[in-house]
């Protein structure tokens, strides 16, 4: 059965770092390029990071650029993405998806996670 799993959200003060981790399960991981996205309330969902077949071709919006991190380990199935300097508009929904073609756009990706709230709050 694919799945895509969050986990790792919650709750953290503004300047403070979140890590949430994506495990993958039902296709072949190594095949696919992996993408995190976030959905705000009234907003469309919009990609922040991404991550091609080799771990180094990444991409980032440039709203988290030098504050995010995307990085995949193909032995365990599982993306990351390392959130520092957190403020109140990353708040949101974080999204995990995967396809065969990267980038930051929504239509790249064919499969979804349930997504995990991330809020950054004092």
């Amino acid at each position: 059965q694919l799945k895509l799993v969050e986990s790792g959200g919650g709750l953290v003060q503004p300047g403070g770092s979140l890590r949430v981790s994506c495990v993958a399960s039902g296709f072949t991981f190594e095949n696919h390029a992996f993408g995190w996205f976030r959905q705000i309330p009234g907003r469309e969902r919009e990609g922040v990071a991404c991550i091609g077949t080799k771990a180094t071709s990444v991409l980032y919006s440039g709203s988290v650029r030098g504050r995010f991190t995307i990085s995949r380990d193909n032995a365990n199935n599982t993306v990351y993405l390392q959130m520092n300097s957190l403020t109140s508009e990353d708040t949101g929904v974080y999204y995990c998806a995967a396809g065969l073609w990267w980038g930051l756009v929504v239509d790249h990706y064919d499969k979804w996670g349930q997504g995990i709230q991330v809020t950054v709050s004092s």
